[in-house]
């Protein structure tokens, strides 16, 4: 958790090409041959914030100005009535600077977010003394967030097993029958905890027993060397 971090707060602090490319270099052979995440399931992470990242960099990738308007360091320009459309050498270098270092954070979310169990992170949150009120809420909305697609999917199952989507006017209806029906699963569902909670005593903290873990001096190591190795490289950029 802190290696994932440190190198997730150094890529965004930097905010350099190389040191980006690097970092999700790492992270995915990490994530991919370390933890021994399948390279397709990593992939179709990926796609996500691709998506994100390739709306959010158009924008940035093409400006409109007055045909008379004269810019050097033009790329590319396409003229319509008295307005060009262009994409200058400066938006080109911004928008992969901006999705390097994109990629190198998300590569570090994801090994956080793979190797990592959510109970773990709360421990930590909770040692570096991290409000209780916080990290409750942080921890009933995951696991709330499984139980809101584990009705859905039940849901759509069972509709789906009566031919439920088989038409247009079908699955019209049957897409606002499986919305208020999970509305209605995940309050129950809800009420459930809540009165199991109750029962167990609780009072405004959720308390678990933590697991003990010792440090490995191997791994250790290895995120030493990888963090000083990109401090080193940018020291020389």
């Amino acid at each position: 958790m802190v290696f994932a971090l440190s190198l997730l707060l150094f890529s965004l602090t930097v905010r350099d090409m190389t040191v980006s490319l690097i970092t999700f270099t790492v992270m995915s052979a990490l994530i991919i041959f370390a933890a021994k995440i399948p390279l397709s399931y990593y992939l179709k992470l990926l796609l996500l914030p691709g998506f994100f990242i390739i709306s959010g960099t158009i924008t940035i990738l093409f400006s409109f100005t007055s045909k008379f308007t004269s810019i050097s360091n033009i790329w590319w320009s396409w003229e319509v009535g008295n307005w060009q459309i262009f994409i200058s050498d400066d938006s080109v270098g911004t928008v992969i600077n901006l999705i390097t270092v994109v990629l190198g954070s998300i590569s570090c979310l994801y090994f956080l977010t793979l190797t990592t169990p959510i109970t773990v992170i709360l421990s930590v949150m909770r040692k570096l003394k991290v409000p209780s009120l916080l990290v409750d809420l942080i921890e009933l909305t995951y696991r709330f967030i499984f139980i809101f697609l584990e009705t859905a999917l039940a849901i759509h199952q069972s509709q789906a097993s009566r031919l439920g989507y088989g038409s247009l006017r079908k699955g019209i209806r049957s897409l606002g029958l499986l919305i208020s029906s999970l509305f209605l699963g995940v309050l129950q569902r809800s009420g459930h905890l809540t009165m199991a909670m109750n029962a167990r005593g609780y009072q405004e903290n959720l308390s678990y027993i933590e697991d003990t873990y010792t440090y490995s001096s191997r791994n250790c190591l290895v995120a030493i060397v990888i963090l000083g190795s990109l401090i080193f490289i940018n020291g020389f950029l």
